[in-house]
């Protein structure tokens, strides 16, 4: 495991799991959200964004988390060795992501765009995980589902119980 794509429904704790894997492994992290969004969720240019996330799938070790446009899924999961979806049921996406806008009343987000204060986008988060789940979500399934048939280590985090799964492999790869 030396280069991790992390993707999956806003909410889902794709950010916590990045953030545990960079400490148990010492890869650099990179959050798609810090290259797609400018302060005030103004979007980056693409031609910016496509450069910036290039050098980081050029480099030989990286944990990326987040997602971009299905160009960028798909060049980052043709890069990746270990494919992470995290895809819980729905209202747990919805839980997660309202307790983390209410912490945010009391400290920003450890990796959310600088100039970007999640609680006025409250709202639009709450659309934006319906869409994710009825739009894209088959989509990205269907893509993951490809990397099985790979080289690639894929995991698709269902439950809590696939989620510690996932990071006892972690363990016991670090300790081959």
């Amino acid at each position: 495991m030396t280069r991790i794509a992390i993707i999956g429904n806003a909410g889902g704790g794709k950010s916590t799991m990045a953030r545990q894997l960079r400490d148990r492994l010492g890869l650099p992290l990179h959050a798609i959200d810090q290259l797609q969004w400018r302060p005030g969720w103004r979007p980056a240019p693409k031609e910016e964004f496509d450069a910036a996330h290039a050098r980081l799938l050029a480099a030989p070790q990286w944990i990326i988390d987040g997602w971009g446009d299905f160009a960028a899924i798909e060049a980052r999961f043709a890069r990746a060795d270990t494919i992470v979806l995290v895809d819980y049921p729905l209202w747990r996406h919805y839980w997660w992501a309202i307790k983390r806008q209410c912490a945010c009343l009391f400290r920003p987000r450890v990796d959310g765009p600088p100039g970007c204060p999640m609680l006025p986008m409250t709202g639009r988060l709450l659309k934006m995980i319906w869409a994710i789940d009825r739009h894209a979500l088959p989509r990205l399934r269907a893509l993951v589902a490809a990397q099985s048939n790979t080289q690639k280590q894929v995991f698709h985090v269902r439950t809590l119980r696939e989620r510690q799964a996932f990071f006892r492999t972690v363990e016991r790869q670090m300790s081959v």
